[in-house]
């Protein structure tokens, strides 16, 4: 089993640093749960990753309180806008766009919601 927590956590770590250069996907969400993972599987691996200068402040915060830094919040509220621009841009359709925005909207109320790190 620890093999498998191990791999979901290594591919998760992958997909977060493939989001630092994607807009469209998200970083941190990844990094929290290749700290999970490694939780379960890798003490040298978990370790590495809450000791990491970029990751491991934004891991505690989250731990300890469920807080999301101000400027974490400000980057995730302009890539949501991002991706509702691109979506109007390309004409998709105005029901599409419809669940699109209540879903952005759902969103960002939960980062916008939780406290400040």
């Amino acid at each position: 089993m620890r093999i498998i927590w191990a791999s979901i956590g290594l591919i998760s770590v992958g997909l977060g640093i493939i989001g630092i250069l994607l807009p469209l996907l998200p970083t941190v969400p990844f990094m929290i749960l290749a700290a999970f993972c490694f939780a379960r599987s890798s003490e040298r691996l978990h370790d590495w990753l809450l000791s990491h200068p970029k990751f491991g402040p934004v891991i505690k915060d989250w731990r300890s309180n469920g807080a999301i830094r101000p400027h974490v919040k400000k980057l995730s509220t302009v890539s949501v806008a991002a991706v509702f621009a691109i979506s109007l841009a390309m004409g998709v359709r105005p029901i599409v766009l419809g669940i699109q925005a209540l879903a952005l909207c759902g969103v960002l109320i939960f980062i916008w919601s939780r406290p400040n790190g």
